[in-house]
């Protein structure tokens, strides 16, 4: 650990814009100063009450009670109470909000108040976010937004993003392992297919403040979440990280000076036991505690006839401890700790299909197995049924440590969020999807770290202006672990075999010939960004905002050839070295930008809200960190660097509530990105994951509507509808897809070609219906929801093909029992409940013999849920 926080403090200190550290830790010393220093205001240092029910004197339970304009809230306890530590001067404004309640205003100016709502069926409950550093109704922000509750993402079992993007259908998600996993928004954000180190996602991914800079983050459990706000379009004058396409603003529950907790198991089948639980309450009278825990387990989905066994099991283990330390009245303290790790016998993929290509008949995939006299275990990739002969490793593992505090300083809140992160990879795959001995081991064991920075202030300036400014830093370094393993097998010559010489039969020429890849990613980034909101008048409402950025990409990349047959016959050196070659190459590269938006928001009435937006923005350069292709002979060593995405974006959107319990939004979008980084594949077996490009412009236009309807007290019904339509307006010199490899050209103009991953349409529609009652002597609600998901056709192949196209599907989940505030609740569910047979992801075999491999979705499941809350 003190080498660790020695390089730490010697990068900080000796990198670039060093200026920018020493002045922020400047301010972190100077913060408790002071805040000390200053003189105590005459305010109550703990406000709290009670919440219940107006016509019964019920206790509510799970009400949000939050100070207005800031982000100082809590949710009332089993007992209705709720407390609030503040530095507000008394009296101020509290904004309460409950499911079947309406929401309240209260004026507080002692330090006990008893709450009480009023029940309504003819009242939308309230969604308050926190994206904008404050309080404020999801409805009333000039933002395209999507807010999952905690307990919506519990029920409906979306314990990860690949599951919850089925009730966001503008997300995104696809994953053939955790390294390689793309999260997009509106179908832009990270490169579709295999994952190449050498970018940063264009989607930022939050947790309680804290970014998370590796993709495989997306694909861990969630760990007791309170809520997930996904934004739409370019946010980078909100967050420390640049964010092109969009954010996940995740927030977890917070420690409570209310003891509490909650229990939860749930079995199902294929073997699933999913157990999570919670416990918070103080430590003292300044400190409280929460402690947070989850555990899946699952059976696999596919059966390997060769081992005799089931993969793609589910192995997950989450733990996150927070510590709330409240040493003034001014100052909050957050320090959390959290690690996941994942342990599954899986992420195999199932051949799904064969194509011809335009090489010569000898190699074609289905002549080449003849000839090695392999046939493939089953035709139908739905029978679930492989051979391979790698083993399948897939050991993900992250964690970090952050410290957050909040301190009221004026009329804002200035908040320092410091963190460090660490990610180890540790897998091994069958790249080639058979039971031959060809690609025999493919393992990129990697280790990543990052130190993360963030100081921004917050809050109302005066009774027209409010806004955040901040500055941001981020150090990475990923390296191999300790090196990238590709090892050819037995029949590696078969597939290779480019033509007729006989010396490709020579014994031994390709089994164990490999390559070892030795690379390591040193980045830094750093930025100042501020938003502001002016009202102009009580209803017009200008929004500017800014970013300056600087990023700085250093990389090393040597790579060796191994094993084989030793020889020093030319002839049979020029055939391994068409297979894998010798490459080292470095890159030091970076780039300072200054983009910003410009929002005019208009608040008609209170039931609607229109805004446009005009941002640009940028995604920082790149570098290539899976091997260069060759031509002639000679590594492209000009791919090493590319460029930054340049991102131009409108938007217009209109907010309504047409009655008060009922909302109906509408966005129109329009994104064009000149110098598109893409990853492509070529028909080179050791440029491993394909290679990262620049396509000269690419726009993505559409249209989203969503609304929710709350019929009654009973029943609640939601929807949503995305139009996206992504386009190659210029890409000239991309890579032929699968079917025309071997021709006369290995590269294609595609302009004018759909972008991958994006389906035209995409919806989802769901609702639940309820009715009070008792279970086990607690009282609660009777519940039955469904939720329906769809998305049409969408390319799975960067450069456009006719065969690696996914069909629309639709799935249907439903669940239904019985939810209890505090107590025992019960549900059973169900998850593809029609069975439906449905892709997530076509993808090439190495080496483009003419195979390519599906990742399957999940065929249905069903389980039953029993929780406990006191």
């Amino acid at each position: 650990m003190k080498i660790a926080i020695t390089t730490h403090l010697f990068f900080f200190f000796h990198g670039p814009k060093s200026w920018l550290y020493a002045v922020l830790l400047l301010g972190l010393f100077l913060v408790p100063a002071l805040t000390s220093a200053q003189n105590t205001p005459v305010i109550n240092a703990t406000v709290s009450g009670r919440v219940t029910d107006s016509r019964t004197g019920k206790k509510l339970t799970g009400a949000t009670v939050a100070i207005k304009g800031t982000t100082n809230g809590a949710p009332t306890d089993q007992n209705g109470q709720f407390g609030l530590i503040t530095g507000q001067k008394l009296p101020f404004t509290v904004l309460v909000s409950h499911l079947g309640y309406k929401t309240k205003e209260v004026l507080v100016s002692e330090e006990f108040v008893d709450i009480k709502l009023e029940e309504s069926s003819e009242v939308l409950s309230e969604v308050v976010i926190t994206s904008r550093r404050r309080q404020e109704s999801v409805q009333e922000v000039p933002i395209p937004i999507s807010v999952i509750r905690g307990p919506l993402v519990e029920d409906a079992g979306a314990f990860n993003v690949n599951r919850l993007k089925e009730l966001v259908p503008t997300v995104q998600l696809y994953s053939s392992n955790p390294r390689n996993t793309t999260l997009n928004i509106r179908g832009l954000g990270s490169t579709f297919g295999l994952t190449n180190d050498g970018i940063d996602p264009g989607v930022g991914f939050y947790v309680d403040g804290v970014y998370f800079a590796r993709p495989a983050a997306t694909t861990l459990d969630f760990i007791d979440i309170e809520q997930i706000e996904v934004l739409r379009g370019p946010q980078g004058t909100l967050f420390g990280k640049n964010t092109t396409a969009g954010a996940f603003n995740i927030t977890t529950r917070a420690p409570s000076f209310q003891s509490g907790g909650t229990f939860e198991v749930s079995y199902g089948n294929f073997g699933y036991i999913q157990a999570r639980s919670a416990l918070t309450g103080p430590l003292s009278k300044n400190l409280a505690a929460r402690i947070s825990f989850s555990g899946t387990q699952r059976n696999g989905l596919l059966y390997n006839v060769r081992t005799d066994k089931y993969v793609n099991t589910l192995n997950n283990l989450g733990f996150r401890g927070q510590l709330l330390f409240t040493p003034t009245e001014q100052i909050r303290i957050t320090l959390a700790g959290d690690v996941s790790d994942q342990k599954p016998d899986g992420y195999a993929q199932v051949v799904a299909g064969v194509v011809a290509t335009k090489r010569p008949a000898y190699r074609q995939f289905n002549q080449i197995i003849a000839d090695l006299g392999y046939q493939l275990p089953s035709q139908n990739p739905f029978d679930r049924i492989i051979d391979h002969d790698t083993p399948w490793r897939s050991n993900n593992q992250l964690g970090g440590v952050s410290l957050n505090l909040d301190a009221k300083l004026g009329p804002g809140t200035l908040t320092s969020t410091s963190a460090w992160r660490y990610w180890n990879w540790d897998p091994s795959n069958d790249r080639d999807f058979t039971g031959l001995p060809v690609l025999s081991k493919s393992a990129a064991t990697s280790r990543h770290q990052q130190w993360t920075q963030e100081v921004r202030y917050a809050g109302k300036l005066s009774s027209r202006l409010s806004g955040v400014i901040g500055v941001f830093l981020i150090g990475q370094d990923l390296k191999t672990d300790p090196v990238h393993t590709e090892e050819s097998g037995a029949a590696q010559w078969r597939f290779s075999q480019s033509s007729t010489s006989p010396l490709w039969k020579t014994p031994g020429l390709f089994d164990g010939y490999g390559i070892r890849t030795t690379s390591r990613l040193q980045s830094f980034g750093a930025a100042v960004f501020s938003q502001v909101d002016w009202a102009i008048t009580s209803r017009l409402h200008l929004l500017p905002g800014f970013r300056y950025n600087y990023d700085q990409k250093k990389v090393a990349f040597n790579r060796q050839t191994y094993g084989g047959l030793q020889t020093t016959d030319p002839a049979l050196i020029a055939l391994k070295n068409a297979v894998y070659t010798n490459q080292t190459f470095a890159a030091d590269v970076d780039e300072s930008n200054l983009s910003g938006q410009l929002t005019l928001a208009y608040k008609a009435s209170k039931r609607l809200n229109a805004f446009a937006t005009y941002s640009n923005s940028y995604k920082p350069v790149g570098v290539n960190l899976g091997g260069l292709p060759t031509a002639n002979g000679q590594v492209l060593t000009d791919l090493a660097r590319i460029r930054p995405e340049y991102v131009t974006h409108y938007e217009v959107g209109v907010k309504t509530s047409p009655t008060p319990r009922s909302t109906l939004n509408v966005v129109l979008h329009n994104t064009d990105i000149r110098d598109y980084q893409t990853q492509v594949q070529t028909a080179e077996v050791g440029v491993n994951r394909g290679y990262l490009a620049n396509a000269e412009r690419v726009r993505v236009i559409g249209m989203e509507v969503d609304g929710n309807l709350r019929v009654s007290n009973n029943l609640s019904l939601y929807g949503a509808v995305a139009y996206t339509d992504g386009t190659y307006i210029s890409f000239k010199n991309a890579p032929v897809p699968l079917e025309e490899t071997g021709g006369e050209s290995a590269f294609k103009d595609i302009s004018g070609g759909d972008l991958p991953g994006i389906s035209k349409w995409a919806g989802s529609l769901g609702g639940e219906i309820s009715g009070a009652g008792t279970f086990l002597n607690e009282k609660g609600r009777f519940f039955l929801a469904i939720d329906n998901y769809y998305r049409s056709s969408f390319s799975s192949s960067p450069s456009p093909s006719a065969y690696l196209n996914i069909n629309g599907y639709t799935l249907v989940n439903a669940r239904a029992g019985f939810r209890a505030s505090n107590g025992v609740s019960v549900l059973v569910w169900s998850r593809n409940l029609l069975n439906k047979n449905y892709f997530e992801q076509l993808l090439p075999a190495a080496g483009n013999a003419g195979h390519y491999a599906a990742v399957l979705g999940d065929p249905r499941t069903y389980g039953v849920t029993l929780r406990y809350s006191f």
